[in-house]
């Protein structure tokens, strides 16, 4: 029987929300009995919505601060709280589990037992999960691909939302971690099929986070440009939050690995859920039905057609551009899908969507 203060935990962790936020299964205390003791718990159970301070949580704990502070200190190392310094003041937050603390746990890129044990307590969780849900297949993406914006072809209209070039420019702060989901994977003695790791980005606050706690890289606008190509020498698919605005993440994903990746695999049309608002379009003068983009295409969304010339099923397409960036020939451009719709303009916009497609689901 587990500890009550684990039970409690699970009831925080659901009012949390986000992804895998909690359930009442065996992997779930397996779980967090290893990613907290129970002192940490009962910590993490009494935390405030919004940035606090150790001081004021004692207080509202009863507890010694320099007490509660050593705990906090503890999670931010091991990545089940956040915590910022600004203007020389220390600063802690709550985290959910997805996006979060299941994240936390492999930016820094560590190789030991205990983060091969997390890895494989992480991964046995999710599986329970997934097998014991099932989500309707109308529910809004809240994440969605960025095509690589030198690949549009002239002459489309180009939005600040569809150019991660704009996102780098827009921040001051950028930090470059490991991957978490093919570290993870790696950890789990998995094939990571050779794809680079250092390539996931955050911004601002996230940035600041990542780089005090989490073991990752400052960047400066150039450095992270170059990481962005490799990123797409690789294939690897740029993928962020579904709105206009406010991004603080930039991921670089594998068809393999990624959990935004085999959710929208797992759609009836994945191209339709997760997108870019593009799709390619072949030069038949140029290309030389190598089939180089059919065998990098993520999805696996194309196949060669009776001319020999590549044929992209929409349904399954994310308009990534991992095809044109690929391609040797310079054959491929991207160009505006049809009626696809922009993404909400801001995280609160975002989320009044998400709660939309559940209640029509």
């Amino acid at each position: 029987m587990s500890d009550p203060v684990y039970h409690e935990l699970l009831e925080v962790m659901k009012k949390r929300g986000g992804k895998y936020a909690g359930m009442d299964i065996p992997e779930f205390f397996a779980l967090v009995e290893e990613l907290f003791t129970p002192e940490e718990a009962a910590v993490n159970n009494a935390m405030p919505r919004g940035p606090f301070q150790a001081a004021g949580l004692a207080e509202s704990m009863g507890r010694e601060a320099s007490e509660v502070e050593a705990l906090l200190e503890s999670m931010a190392d091991k990545g089940t709280c956040v915590a910022v310094k600004m203007g020389g003041v220390q600063f802690y937050q709550s985290a959910r589990f997805m996006p979060g603390i299941l994240e936390f746990q492999f930016m820094s890129g560590r190789v030991s037992d205990r983060d091969k044990r997390i890895a494989r307590l992480i991964h046995d969780y999710e599986t329970a999960c997934d097998a014991r849900t099932q989500p309707p297949d109308n529910e809004f993406p809240v994440f969605r691909v960025i095509t690589v914006d030198q690949a549009i072809e002239g002459g489309n209209t180009v939005h600040t939302y569809d150019q991660v070039k704009t996102v780098i420019e827009q921040n001051e702060d950028i930090a470059v971690s490991t991957c978490y989901c093919r570290h993870a994977a790696m950890l789990r003695g998995e094939d990571t099929h050779g794809m680079p790791m250092d390539v996931c980005m955050q911004f601002g606050v996230n940035a600041q986070f990542a780089i005090q706690r989490m073991n990752a890289r400052k960047v400066n606008r150039e450095e992270a440009m170059e990481v962005l190509k490799r990123a797409e020498e690789a294939g690897l698919i740029h993928m962020s939050q579904n709105m206009a605005d406010g991004i603080d993440f930039l991921c670089n994903c594998d068809r393999w690995h990624c959990v935004a990746v085999k959710s929208a695999m797992a759609k009836p049309k994945p191209g339709v859920f997760f997108n870019s608002g593009f799709e390619p379009k072949f030069d038949p003068d140029l290309c030389t039905a190598c089939e180089t983009c059919i065998d990098r295409c993520p999805p696996q969304a194309l196949s060669m057609g009776d001319e020999d010339l590549p044929e992209a099923d929409l349904d399954l397409c994310f308009g990534c551009a991992a095809c044109a960036t690929g391609c040797p020939v310079e054959a491929i451009s991207m160009v505006s899908k049809p009626g696809f719709a922009p993404p909400p303009e801001n995280a609160k916009a975002m989320k009044e969507a998400y709660k939309a497609s559940l209640a029509g689901a």
